[in-house]
């Protein structure tokens, strides 16, 4: 292999595309149900289930799931693209919306890829360190804190309330109640411990709280303050009870030695902010404590989020690509639609054209302009056509209404024109303008390497054999044939020239024929007698000579016949009765075959001379008896059919003979036989009856074995001659002949 046809090597190798099959897209869709239920076991079956599960685990789950899912948006994108491409007028597979959808998906699928894994790690990082055990300490150590602060404020003023107690139960066993001394010192004791108020009081044996004193600058009802409850959980054991009611800090609990007597005391004082400080750290450690028990259902929203949120942005992308596929697709739809109408012909196909001044707009307002001058163009060529095509019509009409074949020969031999009388001359079965003439007529291409301007050639035309007289005119454009049929016209002449000679051969033989034949019987009367008894010769030889004698009489009244045929004397007879009458006489003379005659009842009925008719007839039935005899076989079968075809009556005779001769086409020309004592006269009187009677006659060879000979009359034609006598005859049968000559030219 030399260097260059390496590269004619390399380019004939054909292309491989991969081409995406609903078998690959039943099979991503499959890949994505396995990683959607391989996703759901792994998060079932990982770690804790109140646990973070690895945020490189989750990572790894959302691209497995991510991938397959933008296969899935990208492959249907693709479906949609490829059904309106075959809607579009363009058609085809929809590979531009293919590789935009393919284009769109990737631009966004990556990056989103990538930012979707980047938020998720994130994210998880983040959330893994608010969930550690640091971030839970943080949370559980400032509640702690602030339930510890609230119960030292708490306990702060439970021991000024104990302390009091105290004190006071050690200032009543110095005292008594009723000293005026104690009140003060109640009230210095509740103003040095910074209480708002006190009250000293016993409970009695039903359950009634008896005042003993107190410190009441704000005016309460002090024994509504405490609670029966309060009471009983000190008598409990309880050595005091605290509870913050409204804005007071209210302490009660039991004096030192004294089994019913009972200190009460309270702080005035905002325990609401206090308290909602506590509340609201409780409340942010109960809240971290469900977002712990939650923390796994939490990161796989926020990750189904993500994956989500990544397949709509990559859903929009293929909208979006479809979008802009349609809009770049629509304008080039429209140019193919208007090219393959330009195709079809319509060069007024136009596309609209576009505002934008862009490469599409260009190519609109370009290819509008062309089709306009391709419009202008045409306008003109077919204007030169309708003249050219008007010539060629007119010349075309004269030609066709020639009679003489006419063929222009092109300079390289082939056919230019040929009017409609050639092709029928030639038995064409195509038009053969354009083809060689030597394929088509060799006998005239033969004529041409000559320098003769007039030629008579004999061609077979359809089986046929015709003798055409041929004329050439020669110019610069190349050679012009005319040429006519002649063939009837040498027939004729043929005939004519048979019936002189016949005529002539009539005259001087029959004459000697009687005294000939009136010798040999008067020899035989005379002198039969006086021959010996057993010699037989003279008798042998009169009854030849007159025998020949008869044959020669017969020869010569067929040379009669066909010499002047008697003029037709037309009646309305019957096709049937001639018909059996003719059977009826080959019956009896051949017993070994078998006649019949088809026809339907009654038959049909022809203006004819019955005469000739039953001539005609009796001669063709003659010539299948003797085509079965030369079988060598005396059975056979002759078969006459007659039927009625419109305007036409129709006779046919099929024999199981030896069938036609090979020289066919001859026949039925005078003296042309194939027996050896026929004179070739029978068919040629029996073509010019038919053809007196305004009918033809053709011959065929019988698909069984054996001949057809069909004879086909105008019922129509013979119907006008019902009726002319010998007189009208002998001056219509010129006219038939010629018009039967006529019909056959």
């Amino acid at each position: 292999m030399n260097a260059g046809t390496a590269p004619a090597t390399a380019f004939s190798l054909p292309a491989r595309r991969f081409s995406v099959t609903p078998l690959i897209e039943l099979a991503v869709l499959l890949a994505a149900v396995a990683v959607a239920i391989g996703t759901y076991v792994v998060v079932s079956h990982t770690g804790r289930p109140e646990g973070l599960i690895s945020p490189g685990v989750v990572a790894l789950l959302l691209i497995a799931n991510l991938v397959p899912g933008v296969a899935l948006m990208m492959l249907l994108g693709r479906r949609i693209a490829r059904r309106r491409a075959a809607n579009s007028p363009v058609g085809g597979e929809g590979r531009l919306h293919v590789r935009l959808v393919a284009l769109f998906s990737v631009v966004a699928a990556v990056p989103m890829v990538l930012v979707t894994i980047a938020a998720s790690l994130l994210f998880q990082y983040g959330v893994q360190f608010w969930y550690s055990d640091r971030a839970r300490g943080v949370f559980e150590n400032a509640t702690t804190l602030t339930r510890a602060s609230y119960n030292q404020i708490l306990q702060r003023w439970e021991e000024a309330t104990v302390t009091m107690a105290t004190d006071v139960s050690r200032e009543l066993q110095d005292r008594p109640i009723d000293d005026p001394r104690f009140g003060a010192f109640l009230f210095q004791q509740t103003y040095f411990r910074s209480l708002s108020e006190a009250l000293l009081f016993q409970m009695s044996p039903r359950g009634e709280l008896q005042t003993l004193a107190f410190v009441n600058p704000y005016d309460l009802d002090l024994a509504r303050q405490v609670s029966a409850d309060a009471v009983g959980q000190l008598r409990r054991g309880q050595r005091s009870v605290v509870t913050v009611t409204g804005d007071r800090i209210q302490t009660v609990t039991q004096l030192p030695g004294s089994t019913r007597v009972y200190l009460y005391a309270a702080r005035v004082t905002d325990p609401k902010e206090m308290t909602t400080q506590t509340e609201r750290a409780e409340a942010a450690l109960a809240n971290y404590r469900a977002l712990l028990a939650r923390a796994r259902v939490l990161q796989i929203r926020f990750n189904a989020a993500l994956l989500l949120l990544s397949l709509l942005i990559v859903g929009v992308a293929v909208w979006i690509a479809l979008a802009v596929a349609d809009r770049l697709v629509r304008p080039v739809g429209e140019l193919v639609d208007a090219a393959r109408r330009v195709e079809r012909g319509d060069l007024s196909a136009r596309v609209a054209e576009t505002k934008e001044r862009d490469e599409v707009g260009t190519l609109a307002n370009t290819f509008n302009r062309m089709t306009e001058r391709l419009e202008e163009q045409n306008t003109a060529l077919v204007t030169a056509n309708a003249q050219l095509d008007s010539r060629r019509a007119l010349i075309e009409a004269v030609m066709s209404g020639v009679s003489a074949g006419v063929i222009s020969i092109a300079p390289d031999r082939t056919i230019r024109l040929i009017n409609s009388s050639a092709e029928t001359l030639l038995a064409l079965p195509e038009p053969p303008v354009g083809k060689p003439l030597a394929t088509v007529a060799p006998e005239l291409a033969a004529l041409l390497d000559g320098a003769a301007r007039e030629a008579i050639v004999q061609i077979s035309a359809g089986g046929e054999a015709r003798t055409l007289a041929v004329r050439i005119a020669r110019d610069g454009t190349g050679p012009i044939l005319t040429f006519d049929d002649i063939t009837q016209q040498l027939l004729d002449q043929r005939r004519a020239a048979w019936s002189d000679v016949a005529r002539r051969i009539a005259h001087e033989i029959k004459n000697p024929l009687t005294p000939i034949q009136l010798a040999a019987e008067r020899l035989q009367r005379r002198y039969g007698s006086k021959v010996e008894a057993g010699d037989t010769t003279f008798a042998r030889l009169t009854e030849t000579i007159i025998r020949q004698v008869g044959d020669l009489r017969r020869m010569v009244d067929e040379f009669s016949s066909f010499a002047r045929m008697p003029k037709p004397v037309f009646r309305e007879e019957s096709l049937v009765d001639i018909a059996r009458n003719t059977v009826f006489l080959h019956e009896v003379a051949h017993a070994g075959v078998r006649f019949s005659i088809v026809h339907d009842d009654p038959g049909p009925t022809l203006v004819c001379d019955r005469r000739q008719i039953g001539q005609a007839l009796t001669n063709i039935v003659k010539n299948a008896v003797e085509a079965i005899e030369a079988t060598g076989s005396s059975n056979g079968a002759v078969t006459m059919t007659i039927a009625e075809e419109g305007a036409r009556a129709i006779v046919t005779v099929a024999d199981t003979g030896v069938g036609l001769p090979v020289e066919r086409d001859r026949i039925v020309e005078p003296y042309m036989t194939t027996r050896a004592r026929g004179t070739g006269l029978g068919l040629a009187i029996v073509k010019k009856i038919v053809e007196e009677h305004c009918g033809t006659i053709t011959f065929a060879d019988r698909p069984e074995g054996g001949t057809l000979v069909t004879m086909a009359f105008d019922m129509a034609m013979l119907a006008a001659l019902d009726g002319r006598d010998d007189n009208h005859a002998d001056g219509d049968g010129g006219g038939i002949a010629a018009l039967t000559r006529n019909r056959t030219a």
